[in-house]
C-alpha cells in the first residue's frame, strides 16, 4: 500500500521512480516460474483479498457506531449514509480515483510486476515530484488478478475516508448533498494525498529530495486515511454549523445523547475485528511475517486506549462514559495504524494511551469552539490520526522498513534512534493534510453550500422532526 521494498527484496528494484516495478515474472501470467515464488505470490494475493474483506466489513462497524451515537429520529438516515457511501465512493474510485493515485504502483510480492501505466512515471510532476499518475488497464482485458486484488484492497481504504464525515455531519446533512460528497471523495479527494504518499509521489520521495528519513511513512493509514478523513469531517462540520439545540443562548454546550449506546459499542468491536485486515494485511505478503507484530501492536494500542479512556473520563466526570470508552479504543487503533510495523510493543501501549487522552480532550476542545461533531469523528480520526503519523517519527525503532519508499534506509528510525529527519518527513505530511487537504475539503463543502438551493443543510423543520421521513421516506422505528 506504499512504495517500499522489503529487506528480502533489496537489490531487485530497478528504475528511478518511487512506484517502479520490481523485476520478476508474475505467477499469474502463465510463464515458467519458480514454484515457490508462484505459491508465495498466490498466497499473498489471497492474504490481500482476505484483508480487503475485513476492511469492507468495517463499514458495518462505522454504521453501528454512528447510528447508535445519534438520535432515534435520524437512525434510518444516518445508517443509510453509511450504507450508500460504499457504492458512491466505489464508483468515483473505480473510474477516476484509483488510476489517479495508483497507476504507477507495482509490487512483485503478490504478482503485480507491471504498473497500470506501464512505465510507472507520473502523469503530472517529475520523477521525484510526482503529483498524479494515470492508467486504465484495471478496467480492460489486460487486468490481472494481482491488479484487481490490489484495487479491491485500496477501495476499502478509500471507503473509510469517505465515511468519516458522515459522523461529524450527521443529523443535519441533506441527502442529495451527501451523495455528491461520496462521488467526489472517491474520485478526487482521497486520491490526491494517496498519490503523493502510497502512490509514490513527492511526499514518499522526500527522503531523496529533502533528505528526510525514509520519506513520508504511513504503514496502513493514520494519515493517508484517518487524518485525511478527519480533515474533511472538520471542514464539513464547520460549514454545516451545530445542530439545533446543541448550544444554549449563553453558548453553553448541551448534551444530545445517542439513542443506542450498546449499538455503538457493538460497532466498535466490529471495527476492532476489521482493523486486523486494515493493518496486518498491509504487509502485502505472507512471507513478510512482520504481520504478526503489526496485529499484536494493533490489539495492544486499542486495548490500552479503551482502558486509559475509561479511567481518564472517570477522573474527569466521575463515571466511565461508555461513549468515551468506544472513542478511546478507536483512538488507539487509529494512532497505531501508521507506526504499527515500526515500533516495539511498549511503544504501541504508549501510543494507545496518549491517543486516548488526546481524543478525550479534543472532543471537549471542539465542543467549546461550537464545532458540533455528534460522534467525535474529528477527535478520533483527525487528532489521533495526526498523532499516529508523528508517532512514526518518534517511536520507530529501525528494526523494519529497509528500503522503504525505495530509500537506502536500513530501517525506519524515529528520534528514539536518533533520526530527526523521519520526524521531519512525518511533520511535513501533517502540514500538508491540515493546510492543502483540509483546504480542498473546506472549499468543496463551501462551494457546494453556495451552489445548492437552500444550502447543504437540511431545513430546520426537518431537522427538528427528524430526517428519516423527509430525507429517506421511512422511519427506522415505527413507534
Amino acid at each position: 500500500m506504499r512504495t517500499r521494498v522489503p529487506k528480502y527484496l533489496l537489490g531487485a528494484a530497478t528504475g528511478a521512480v518511487a512506484a517502479t516495478a520490481l523485476i520478476g515474472t508474475t505467477a499469474f501470467a502463465g510463464d515458467e516460474v519458480d514454484p515457490v515464488t508462484a505459491l508465495s505470490q498466490q498466497t499473498s494475493l489471497l492474504w490481500i483479498i482476505l484483508g480487503a474483506v475485513l476492511v469492507i466489513f468495517m463499514q458495518a462497524g462505522f454504521a453501528l457506531v454512528e447510528t447508535g451515537f445519534t438520535q432515534k429520529k435520524n437512525a434510518a438516515e444516518v445508517m443509510s449514509t453509511n450504507f450508500a457511501i460504499f457504492g458512491l465512493g466505489f464508483v468515483g474510485f473505480l473510474f477516476i480515483g484509483f488510476p489517479l493515485a495508483f497507476a504507477g504502483f507495482s509490487y512483485s510480492a503478490f504478482g503485480l510486476d507491471v504498473p497500470m501505466n506501464g512505465d510507472g512515471l507520473p502523469a503530472v510532476g517529475g520523477e521525484f515530484t510526482g503529483l498524479f499518475y494515470w492508467g486504465y488497464s484495471h478496467l480492460g482485458n489486460a487486468a490481472t488478478p494481482a491488479l484487481l486484488g490490489f484495487f479491491l484492497y485500496m477501495v476499502a481504504f478509500m471507503d473509510t475516508v469517505a465515511t468519516i464525515p458522515t459522523g461529524s455531519m450527521a443529523e443535519r446533512w441533506k441527502w442529495k448533498s451527501f451523495v455528491i460528497w461520496g462521488l467526489f471523495c472517491g474520485a478526487i479527494y482521497y486520491p490526491i494525498f494517496a498519490a503523493w504518499t502510497w502512490g509514490g509521489g513527492w511526499l514518499a520521495k522526500s527522503w531523496e529530495t529533502m533528505n528526510l528519513g525514509a520519506g513520508y511513512t504511513d504503514f496502513a493509514g493514520s494519515g493517508v486515511v484517518h487524518a485525511v478523513g478527519g480533515a474533511a469531517a472538520l471542514a464539513g462540520a464547520i460549514v454545516l454549523g451545530p445542530r439545533i439545540g446543541k448550544y444554549g443562548p449563553d453558548g453553553t454546550a448541551r448534551a444530545i445523547p445517542g439513542h443506542n449506546i450498546p449499538m455503538a459499542q457493538l460497532g466498535c468491536f466490529i471495527l476492532l475485528f476489521g482493523w486486523f485486515g486494515f493493518n496486518a494485511a498491509s504487509t502485502f505478503s505472507v512471507a513478510d511475517v512482520q504481520f504478526a507484530t503489526v496485529a499484536a501492536n494493533t490489539a495492544i494500542a486499542g486495548a490500552i486506549g479503551a482502558v486509559v479512556s475509561m479511567y481518564y473520563i472517570t477522573w474527569k466526570s466521575g463515571k466511565p462514559d461508555p461513549g468515551m470508552m468506544v472513542n478511546g479504543m478507536l483512538a488507539g487503533l487509529v494512532a497505531i495504524t501508521a507506526p504499527c510495523a515500526f515500533v516495539a510493543p511498549w511503544a504501541a501501549a504508549v501510543i494507545g494511551a496518549i491517543a486516548a487522552i488526546l481524543t478525550t480532550e479534543a472532543v471537549f476542545f471542539f465542543e467549546r469552539r461550537k464545532i458540533d461533531d455528534p460522534v467525535g469523528a474529528v477527535a478520533v480520526h483527525g487528532v489521533s490520526g495526526t498523532f499516529g503519523v508523528l508517532a512514526v517519527g518518534i517511536f520507530a525503532n529501525g528494526k523494519y522498513g529497509a528500503g522503504w519508499n525505495l530509500s537506502s534506509s536500513t530501517g525506519v528510525k524515529g528520534i528514539i534512534e536518533g533520526d530527526w529527519g523521519q520526524l521531519g518527513a512525518q511533520a511535513l505530511g501533517v502540514v500538508v493534510i491540515w493546510t492543502v487537504i483540509f483546504g480542498i475539503a473546506f472549499g468543496f463543502f463551501k462551494i457546494q453550500d453556495k451552489m445548492t438551493k437552500g444550502g447543504i443543510r437540511s431545513p430546520e423543520e426537518d431537522e427538528l422532526s427528524g430526517l428519516d421521513l423527509p430525507e429517506m421516506g421511512v422511519l427506522a422505528y415505527n413507534d
